[in-house]
Parts: C-alpha cells; structure tokens; sequence
C-alpha cells in the first residue's frame, strides 16, 4: 500500500507574514478618515456622512464582489489573485493622496480599494489550509487577524498626530506608499502551495464552488453563523467608522477617540492570540466563540453608558479583547464545519454576511440623527449581540470529525 509522505515547511511562516502585511496596510486605509471625520469634512468641503461612506464603501463593494472573488481564488489561486489586488490596493492608495482637495477623485479611488479588499479578506482560510497543519490554522488565521487590528489601530492613532503635520490628501500618499511596498513583498514571497501535503486534512478533495457553495448554504450551523458574522462584524464596523461622533457628546476630542479604539483593537489582538490558541489546544470551536460574544457584552454596555475616559477604554479594551476573537476562531469553525465547501468560498460568505453588515453601520448614524446620540443605537446593537449568543449555543461543534 502507497505511503504518503507529510511534511511541514517553515516557509509558511513568510507567506503568512507576507499576507499579514498586505492586510495591515488595506485596513489602515479602510479605517484612515474615521478618526478625523469633521477635519476630512471640512478638507474636502462636504458632509460627515459623505466622509463616512469612505470607509463604508468597502462594506458596500463586497457584497456584489466577494462570491465571484471567491470563485476566482478557488478556481485559479491566491498567488495571482491576492498578488494583483495587492498591487492594485498600493497604485489606488498613491492615487487617493494625489487627489487633493478633490472628494470625488478620493472617494472614486476608494471604490478601486474597495473593489480590491475581497481578495485579500477572503484568503484568510484558504492560505492556512495550503500551508499550515489542521491544528494550526485557527492560529495562522488569529495572526491575520491581528495584523489586520493593529492596520486599524495604526489609522486610527496615527492619522490624527499626521494630520496635525500635513494635509489629509498627504496623510493618505503615506499609506498609499505603505500599500505599495506591502504588494511587493506580497508579490515576491507568494507560493500556491508546498511540494508535500502538510496533513492527511490537506489530501482531502474539496468540492468545487457552484456545489461547495450550495453545500454551505444547506448546513444549518453555517447558516446560524452567518448571521452570528453579520451582527459581530456590524458591531465592530459600526463603533470603528464613528467613534469620533460616539464620544463627542462625553468631551472627547478626535486624538483621544483614535486612542479608543486603537485600545479596543489592542484588546482585540490580545483576545486574537489568547482565545484562538486554545481553541486549537482544546481542538474545540463553538465554547469560544460563545465565550466571545458573551464577554463582549459588557464591553459595548460600557461603551455606551460610561461617563470618563478611563472607564471608557476600560471597555473599549474588553469589548476588542473578547468580540475580535470570535472571528479567527469563527472564520475557521466556518471552514470545518462547511466542508468540503473550498476555503475560499466558506471565508468569502463569512466575509459577506459581515459586510454586509454596513446597514447596521448605516442605521446607528440614522439612529444618531434622529436622537441625537448613538447611545440609543448602541444600545440596540447590545441586543442583537445577546441574540448572537443565543444562536451560537445552536452551532454543531466539527473539528473534531474533520480534521
């Protein structure tokens, strides 16, 4: 009988830091204006929501794009297709410091990046399952997402302190330069796959996306997290795309609410290195990501209600810590539990459902109009985030039958 030969590459460690790179630098333009909303506002002579929808377009721009991204990962690789969005992730960065005081130039190159981002958010699983053995991709995944949190923590902290030296339109040429050389590294670093299977989980046949699709979508413990995926996501893109309007009202200016969240996100990457390795110690997905949602709670309640600054980084960091890490943990659980749906295509419909979530986003600034405060609507999301919970007691556990 044939013997198959496994073998695990230290070279997997590059391409993760490659990919963690080109994830840090499109995050850190996602997330660049949020912290400077009225001084944006002021600099391209419109309103705050029209500044709002810079970041909101990424939100927007998945929903028609992710399936076919997802498609053309799985069917050609994400060499070539994470390769090219990188490259073209840095060229519209440069694009959108050169626009100046041009709005619509910005926000049209934004639509480029935006168009590009599911390349890059889609092979969060599918670059682990090439490269790193079954009881290690849940913290492949967490490192990815840890470099995305700390992209976000630098637009949020750095973009104010640069703006106080440059104009807004050089703040973004600087990350356009970042993104450029981060495609580079990207490019050069990227192999499909190594020459000998990891693991006997590597060898296994994974349907291809038309049936791996409809397979997905056929499971119900998917299904329930796809919804799980959409509130957590709406949660975190919500409070990050305001938090500068969240605070306001409190006394907290633009410097001090980039600060907030760059401590919620500090809590995230706690909560993404902590949470998921012992997820893969226990070899157990589903107590942590309840853990999550759960402990997640009491963060947004604090958020919400606290009076000072303290205890509002008090919560900002727990409410990061414990609903960050439901996403490494849950992107995976996606994966296993959706097989032998591709990896490309289980992450691209995770992905989705979380942005898809950009009506939550949307609604707490509606909901902000109408009141005048976005305690009314973090106090809604509070609610559906004690719903997630519930639903997350409803989701089978698989790791332990396919890997």
């Amino acid at each position: 009988m044939e013997h198959t030969v496994y073998r695990v590459y230290p070279y997997r460690w590059i391409i993760l830091a490659a990919t963690m790179l080109v994830n840090f630098t499109i995050q850190t333009l996602w997330i660049a204006y949020s912290p400077i909303t009225s001084a944006a506002a002021a600099y391209y002579s419109v309103s705050e929501m029209a500044v709002g929808f810079f970041a909101m377009s990424f939100m927007i721009a998945f929903v028609p794009f992710s399936i076919p991204t997802s498609w053309l990962i799985d069917r050609f690789g994400y060499v070539w297709t994470v390769g090219a969005a990188s490259v073209a992730v840095g060229i519209f960065g440069l694009l959108r410091g050169a626009a100046g005081h041009n709005y619509a130039l910005a926000f049209a190159v934004t639509c480029g990046i935006a168009v590009a981002q599911p390349f890059l958010l889609n092979s969060w699983t599918k670059i682990p399952a090439a490269w790193f053995p079954a009881r290690e991709r849940a913290t492949a995944v967490g490192l990815i997402t840890i470099a995305s949190i700390l992209g976000t923590a630098a637009g949020l902290v750095l973009t104010p302190m640069l703006a106080e030296r440059m104009s807004i339109a050089q703040v973004q040429l600087v990350y356009g330069v970042a993104a450029s050389v981060a495609a580079g590294v990207f490019v050069l670093a990227a192999r499909e796959k190594p020459r000998l299977p990891l693991d006997e989980s590597a060898c296994r046949e994974r349907a291809f996306m038309i049936e791996g699709l409809k397979h997905a979508l056929r499971t119900p413990s998917f299904v329930r997290f796809l919804v799980i995926a959409f509130i957590g996501m709406g949660i975190f893109n919500g409070v990050t795309t305001w938090v500068e309007g969240i605070v306001r009202p409190r006394g907290i200016g633009s410097s001090q609410a980039g600060m907030l969240g760059a401590i919620m996100l500090v809590g995230g990457v706690a909560g993404a290195v902590i949470i998921p390795f012992f997820s893969d110690r226990s070899a157990r997905r589903t107590p942590f990501i309840i853990l999550g949602l759960a402990g997640a709670i009491p963060g947004l309640l604090g958020l919400a209600l606290a009076p000072g600054f303290a205890l509002i980084a008090a919560s900002a960091f727990v409410l990061g810590f414990f609903l960050i890490a439901v996403n490494p943990v849950g992107m995976q659980y996606a994966a296993e539990v959706a097989r032998p749906t591709p990896e490309g295509t289980s992450n691209g419909l995770v992905t989705l459902a979380g942005q898809v979530s950009v009506l939550l986003v949307y609604a707490m600034e509606a909901i902000n109009n109408a009141t005048g405060t976005f305690t009314t609507s973090l106090m809604a999301v509070t609610a559906l985030l004690a719903f997630s919970v519930v639903l997350a007691t409803r989701l089978e556990e698989k790791i332990g039958k396919t890997v």
